[in-house]
């Protein structure tokens, strides 16, 4: 043993952080602020209305898988600053990353049909997507270390198909499907399901 059963200055502080640069599925829940303003195409509730004068997204992730399965992670999705287009420019990014990555659309993808699916009726089709993400650690309101989500991991990442679970491959659907048939069956069905009604709305 260490130290004296009092005296608890050699103990080791724990972490509860999740490792930066980890790649997690992730499930956005928006945390309703009551802010709406249809001229900007806010309804629903969704946004937030901050003290300065910005406006946002008040995103909880859910990691759904893996070793941090069930950890939950806060992050703002910016719409808007007083101080500059930024904070806003930044949330569009992180929105277009998390449909492409929960609709399975390379960022590189200008066609009509992947320019349709990074289209929204309301945020109401951001609340409840599951998508990739590539979790980050940022500073919270008193300078401590915490996790945030800033990016979002697309088909273009090599882990993206087995994180995510894609069924179809989209590289090279012959020679995948007699190989890899039994994992196929198991795991992926589900989250597969999970991905593809989304594409509908």
């Amino acid at each position: 043993m260490s130290g004296s059963w009092n005296d608890f200055n050699d103990a080791k502080q724990v972490t509860n952080l999740i490792p930066k640069g980890t790649i997690a599925k992730v499930l956005l829940s928006i945390r309703p602020g009551g802010h709406d303003d249809p001229a900007q195409g806010w309804t629903g509730g969704y946004a937030t209305l901050g003290t300065t004068g910005s406006v946002y997204l008040n995103g909880e992730f859910t990691v759904l898988e893996g070793p941090f399965a069930r950890r939950k992670i806060f992050t703002l999705i910016g719409l808007y600053s007083p101080k500059g287009p930024d904070w806003g420019n930044m949330g569009r990014s992180l929105i277009r990353g998390i449909l492409n990555s929960a609709r399975g659309i390379s960022d590189k993808d200008t066609s009509a049909q992947a320019q349709a699916a990074r289209r929204i009726n309301g945020f109401a089709d951001l609340d409840g997507i599951e998508f990739l993400a590539k979790i980050d650690i940022g500073k919270d309101a008193n300078g401590e270390d915490k996790n945030e989500i800033r990016i979002a991991v697309t088909p273009d990442h090599k882990d993206y198909a087995s994180l995510m679970g894609v069924v179809a491959g989209s590289a090279a659907p012959s020679t995948a499907a007699p190989q890899t048939p039994t994992p196929t069956t198991t795991h992926t069905s589900t989250p597969g399901a999970g991905v593809r009604p989304s594409w509908a709305q």
